[in-house]
């Protein structure tokens, strides 16, 4: 399948680490946090974790940690729609694809719930035609984002004059908790909002980017490393020290068996998800030769998105240059599962 054009909004509410601090000393919250979390997160926060800012589109975020679950799902409601409409909307027009042309939608999310999906509202806010196929893939984490382009590619096997738009849209900020765990305390150190969009057709246009080579690895046993639970109604992040070194064992095996096959083609370029300074460092040690610098910009920029990130990255990454007929970049992403999942760009 061709990628036709890809597009990313992030909200506009723009904050700085140390403005996150700054928050979270005003919420009363911290009260109930030990004395040694509160200096952990003043140190990563007021320190370098290769985070400068992050976006936000919960309202009155000074009092997120305050909020409900019930506020925090109305949030999820009205922000998660919004966010990927603007993103879709801008997908569109670089593609030049009326709405009326686009025949499936699919949206991934994990950082909140919503039956009927996120698909309907977006549907319904630009107008998509009434028998569009819709499909939200939820529960994959930080890694969705080439799974649901996976299922994309299987639509378009099936219908190949179909239009596919795939949206990757998150509002980490409704998911955020706070207490005495130190995942937990990254997690509200590194995740932020942000929506990816992307168009697909089944046959090339000008400037398109073949996309093929899917992949994927599932590790059952390591779930519990990284994965959300509910607790008091609310989401909360169980992010263990080891998922740095999981995300690079688990790339680095998917890297050898795309290397392992016979592809005419080498990769040239890696765009990784940005899920944090020390997983795009375990990453980097583990593949010698492929600097991540496209997302350690989306990282330092917006820090980590969860599922839209990857696609932050290969937008970054194409501002630089595009894939030739030299070789492909390989796109890969990771998270709850433990999963990881891989394709290939290129000409």
């Amino acid at each position: 399948m061709y990628l036709h054009a890809l597009a990313t909004a992030v909200p506009p509410l723009t904050v700085t680490q140390a403005q996150c601090w700054e928050i979270i000393q005003r919420s009363p919250a911290l009260a109930h946090l030990s004395r040694r979390t509160q200096l952990t997160l003043r140190t990563i926060l007021k320190g370098e974790c290769g985070i400068a800012t992050r976006h936000y589109a919960v309202p009155e975020i000074e009092r997120v940690f305050d909020l409900t679950s019930d506020q925090l799902n109305a949030a999820f409601r009205a922000e998660a729609p919004r966010l990927a409409g603007r993103a879709l909307t801008d997908a569109l027009a670089r593609a030049g694809v009326t709405v009326g042309e686009v025949d499936a939608l699919l949206v991934c999310t994990c950082t909140g719930y919503l039956c009927p999906g996120v698909s309907s509202y977006v549907a319904e806010q630009l107008g998509l035609r009434t028998d569009v196929f819709l499909q939200d893939l939820v529960g994959l984490g930080c890694g969705a984002a080439i799974p649901t382009l996976r299922a994309a590619q299987a639509v378009l096997a099936a219908k190949p004059d179909a239009v596919v738009a795939v949206v990757a849209v998150e509002i980490c900020s409704a998911a955020f908790y706070l207490d005495d765990d130190p995942g937990v305390i990254i997690s509200a150190c590194l995740f932020s909002d942000g929506a990816a969009a992307s168009i697909w057709c089944g046959t090339p246009g000008a400037g398109s980017l073949r996309c093929h080579g899917f992949d994927t690895l599932h590790l059952p046993a390591d779930r519990d490393r990284l994965r959300f639970e509910q607790r008091d109604g609310k989401l909360r992040n169980l992010l263990d020290p080891a998922v740095p070194s999981l995300a690079a064992g688990a790339v680095s095996r998917l890297f050898a068996a795309e290397t392992a096959r016979a592809n005419p083609r080498p990769i040239r370029r890696i765009i990784a998800h940005p899920g944090g300074r020390d997983v795009l460092d375990a990453l980097e040690a583990a593949l010698p030769g492929f600097p991540l610098d496209a997302s350690r910009r989306v990282l330092r920029d917006h820090g980590n998105m969860s599922s839209p990130s990857v696609l932050f990255a290969l937008e970054e990454a194409l501002r630089d240059g595009r894939p030739d007929a030299a070789g492909d970049w390989w796109l890969v992403s990771f998270g709850a599962g433990f999963s990881a999942h891989a394709c290939r760009f290129g000409v």
